[in-house]
């Protein structure tokens, strides 16, 4: 998919072009890509906060329910980023509409600029939506704005990128949720979301440190109640060097035609 000749105004107008078509999908089918979010955490928030957070109580001094809104609302934030991209991919490849990205001089670069971003957009416009449905349970608060849509933004770039690798080695509709149910669930339960690794056994807490989620989770609960069980710059360096990890992969694969050309 090697693609040459044309001026960096065409790539810009494509790369809108591509990120517009992606956005403007998911927000004409809202009542299965927005709505279902918003309806899901609003029944976490109800039995995991209001019910079940009265009896087991603050974590760190801060109450159970708002402890654990921003780990539901990553949690949005990933499942909706990778869902979008990878969905929407592999339907471009299974609908052979990929041949026309293919035919066009349009860059690599503003094939998964497009994509990615879109499914950034999705991804922090669900995570808005479950904020937002947390106000009707718990008064939120912001400690550190910076530090929460740095993370909430790298998150889902990172995830969006997961999702283009996965519908770029995709051979069936079935070999796109076996990431999502087999790698990424039992990631995202395990990473923090509805407790402390502090509660542990040291060999739990140990183990769990090596789920990079943890990080996440831990480093946009600071930018909410200003507590984290790991340090800031590690999550952020981790992070980093995952997205350029993913985004190398991503990109050579584009640049050979893997999954793409037969």
């Amino acid at each position: 998919m090697r693609k040459r000749g044309w001026s960096g105004t065409g790539q810009w107008i494509a790369l809108q072009t591509i990120l517009f078509k992606e956005i403007g999908r998911f927000f004409r089918i809202w009542p299965q890509t927005i709505l279902p979010a918003a309806v899901t955490n609003a029944l976490y928030l109800l039995i995991f906060g209001a019910l079940m957070g009265q009896r087991i109580g603050p974590i760190h001094g801060i109450a159970y329910l708002d402890y654990i809104v921003p780990g539901i609302a990553l949690m949005s934030v990933i499942t909706n980023a990778y869902s979008n991209v990878v969905s929407s991919f592999y339907s471009t490849k299974f609908q052979r509409h990929i041949e026309e990205l293919i035919t066009a001089p349009v860059s690599e670069w503003a094939v998964l600029a497009g994509y990615v971003g879109g499914g950034v957009v999705r991804g922090l416009v669900v995570g808005a939506v479950v904020v937002a449905t947390a106000g009707f349970f718990t008064q939120l608060q912001v400690a550190h704005a910076g530090v929460l849509l740095a993370m909430g933004t790298l998150t889902a770039a990172l995830f969006a990128l997961a999702g283009f690798i996965n519908a770029v080695y995709a051979n069936s509709f079935d070999d796109i949720s076996i990431v999502p149910n087999f790698v990424l669930t039992p990631l995202v339960y395990l990473g923090g979301v509805f407790y402390s690794i502090e509660l542990l056994p040291s060999w739990w807490r140990t183990v769990s440190m090596g789920n990079p989620i943890l990080y996440m989770v831990n480093a946009f609960r600071y930018g909410f109640v200003g507590v984290s069980d790991v340090r800031l710059d590690v999550a952020f360096a981790l992070i980093g060097g995952l997205i350029v990890l993913l985004l190398t992969w991503a990109y050579v694969l584009l640049r050979r035609g893997t999954g793409i050309k037969s």
